[in-house]
């Protein structure tokens, strides 16, 4: 059923707006009266990526009278495949002036408000607190529980949108009124067991199916009109082109929006996300190394005398790889088996993309008693940047 209109009614339209909005106005339930809403209402888009990108464009174009747009990020040339909000030209140009010009661009009536920095547990409150509603295009977790928790605190819906390789989901939260995020994914998964769009990729196209719906669901909130997503869960599979629907309640002992709340204020979300600490970021920057230019070297003069390892998944390693590389998975460093693969005194070199990964896989080794190993700072990017830029980046 239709909620009333999270928005006030706004000043009269101008002539030139009735114009650029009259198939808006025929419609029954918008009107007017609901695009005057629209024209009132601030809408704030965590993230200028693949959902944001698309989110941002249709919010513009209904007429939402401020945008505010928050990432930190500059645009590179794998963002352009499917976040469309960006050009050639605007490789690494900030995203959020990017994507603030375009929409400009789309509609000269929307107010724009950059904020080209890093939402955290520091900002999130005050940030959030001059925006009516949140269309929620993070790609990591610790982000998403963050803006569910300031979303809550502060007393504003989100809607929430989430992508992978071929599969989309789509929800709005809003505690108090329905559940929030924390009630249907009460702890995160572990870290790594779900693999970055970066790392697993995402079907270009499926960031536009998703982020309509954000953007429907954004306006309908705003206007007061249809049902809401709200205690639903949207999967979409767009291999089998089927969209399937979960209900999904509140859970009375959520500690955000439970019947005894335990979370007042804002927390460390990356520790609670079981992300590295700065202690064990200090301990990763504390392993050996070897630079893109010295590994080079090394393959030039003695290449029979190591073993160069490579921990990426196959997918990664057919868009770019270092010659002579050969494949172990990570899982295997983690567990141990890896170590049956070296002899005593083996000198191995490990690496990955930029060296996360590599750093957690040479840990492991090195606490398993290989000592003579050494990771690749920078990962086969670094290689790319300092030793052969003909080959791709992703």
């Amino acid at each position: 059923m239709a909620r009333p209109p999270l928005v006030d009614v706004g000043p009269e339209l101008s002539t030139s707006q009735v114009e650029r909005y009259s198939r808006h106005l025929l419609l029954p339930g918008v009107g007017r009266e609901g695009q005057r809403r629209l024209a009132n209402a601030r809408v704030l888009v965590v993230g200028a990526g693949g959902l944001g990108s698309p989110a941002l464009l249709y919010l513009a174009a209904a007429g939402v009278g401020t945008l505010g747009v928050v990432d930190a990020d500059v645009v590179e040339e794998s963002n352009l495949q499917r976040q469309i909000i960006h050009r050639q030209s605007d490789i690494g140009r900030p995203k959020v002036r990017s994507a603030a010009e375009t929409v400009r661009e789309v509609n000269p009536y929307v107010r724009v408000v950059e904020h080209e920095l890093r939402l955290d547990s520091s900002n999130a409150l005050e940030l959030l607190r001059g925006y009516d509603l949140v269309v929620d295009g993070a790609d990591n977790f610790a982000t998403r529980y963050l803006v569910d928790d300031a979303c809550a605190l502060v007393g504003i819906p989100h809607v929430w949108g989430s992508i992978f390789r071929f599969q989309g989901q789509v929800s709005v939260w809003w505690a108090g009124e329905g559940p929030c995020y924390r009630c249907v994914f009460p702890t995160p998964p572990p870290p790594g067991s779900v693999p970055s769009c970066a790392e697993g990729g995402v079907l270009g196209v499926l960031c536009a199916a998703v982020a309509s719906v954000q953007a429907t669901e954004a306006v309908k909130l705003i206007v007061g009109m249809g049902e809401p997503v709200l205690g639903r869960l949207l999967l979409h599979d767009a291999l089998s082109q089927r969209w399937d629907e979960l209900h999904v309640e509140r859970n009375p002992e959520c500690p955000l929006c439970g019947d005894h709340p335990t979370i007042t204020e804002l927390i460390d979300y990356e520790q609670f996300c079981g992300l590295p600490t700065q202690q064990e970021d200090d301990v990763h920057a504390m392993l050996p190394t070897v630079t893109a230019p010295e590994l080079a070297q090394m393959l030039r003069d003695r290449p029979e005398s190591f073993r160069l390892v490579d921990v990426r998944g196959e997918d990664e390693r057919s868009i770019v790889s270092i010659p002579g590389a050969e494949p172990v998975p990570l899982e295997e460093f983690v567990s141990g088996r890896a170590a049956s693969r070296f002899e005593e005194g083996e000198e191995v070199v490990i690496h990955c993309k930029v060296g996360g990964r590599s750093a957690t896989a040479l840990q492991a080794l090195i606490a398993g008693g290989h000592t003579n190993a050494r990771h690749l700072e920078g990962g086969v990017l670094a290689w790319v940047r300092e030793v052969d830029p003909s080959l791709p980046t992703y």
